[in-house]
């Protein structure tokens, strides 16, 4: 066990607390703006707000749509992370449980997607989803989800059932169970802390990306919430009063998922930190 001497310990706290300042000092500017005018923003910009009006809230809501857009950013974040968690953890059990030709092969042309951005590739998927009349629709936008978050997942999934025993395996089998059995009742629960990290990071990564619902979406009734609070944005001047409001809202959903599975978050990086 690691010993601290107290002049250590209040270093490491006081490096801690400037660390949190720093990360929640952007969040508290934009919480208090979403209640200020634009006059007010410009003139006080860090000063708490002359007034608490949820007036910017309202505006922003109907002007970008949000519900619409919150409908459409909570379907397309479920339906995409639950894709990736069901085809990655296959793919990890296969690739830890079973030897077949070009396995490992297949286990590298994986994980070789971690080695380049998705975004890269911007133009054929373009041209792929184009020739799928895919384009323009929340199925393509999900299918590219999940086929750029696969690497990572399966990545991290298949380190953590290398390390569960197979005699667990082996029993189960002795007892009847078979392959669909033993990796639904026995390795999932295993790995669930696994599970949770590799949600958490594509649930936030997903629900905050703007770059592929430019590209692909362009139908106002089908746009996420980053691309619906981009009509704030203007050529010449910004509306940071209502941008401020509307993305204190997009992140009451993070918020909420990251506090419900924090616990579960938090094991699970701790032991990927120990393999």
């Amino acid at each position: 066990m690691l010993r601290t001497s107290r002049l250590t310990k209040l270093i490491i706290y006081a490096v801690l607390v400037v660390y949190v300042i720093i990360i929640i000092t952007p969040f508290l500017m934009i919480f208090m703006n979403s209640f200020k005018s634009l006059r007010e923003i410009f003139l006080k910009p860090f000063s708490l707000p002359s007034q608490f009006s949820l007036k910017n809230f309202v505006e922003a809501w109907k002007r970008a749509n949000l519900t619409s857009a919150f409908a459409n950013s909570i379907y397309v974040t479920t339906v995409s992370v639950l894709g990736i968690l069901f085809v990655s953890s296959m793919l990890a059990y296969a690739i830890s449980r079973y030897d077949f030709p070009f396995r490992r092969f297949l286990y590298i042309y994986i994980i070789a997607g971690l080695a380049l951005p998705a975004r890269l590739a911007i133009i054929p998927i373009y041209v792929i989803l184009q020739k799928l009349n895919l384009l323009d629709t929340r199925l393509g936008l999900i299918i590219v989800y999940v086929s750029t978050g696969i690497a990572f997942a399966t990545f991290l999934l298949k380190n953590f059932m290398d390390d569960i025993p197979k005699a667990l395996e082996e029993s189960a089998m002795i007892d009847g169970a078979n392959p669909w059995t033993i990796f639904t009742k026995i390795d999932l629960p295993l790995i669930k802390h696994a599970l949770v990290v590799v949600g958490v990071v594509n649930f936030v990564g997903i629900w905050n990306d703007f770059f592929f619902p430019l590209i692909i979406i362009n139908s106002q009734g089908k746009e996420t919430v980053p691309l619906a609070i981009s009509i704030f944005f203007g050529e010449y001047s910004n509306q940071w009063n209502l941008i401020s409001a509307a993305l204190s809202m997009s992140v009451i959903p993070i918020m909420i998922g990251f506090f419900l599975l924090s616990r579960y978050f938090i094991v699970g990086i701790t032991q990927g930190a120990v393999k």
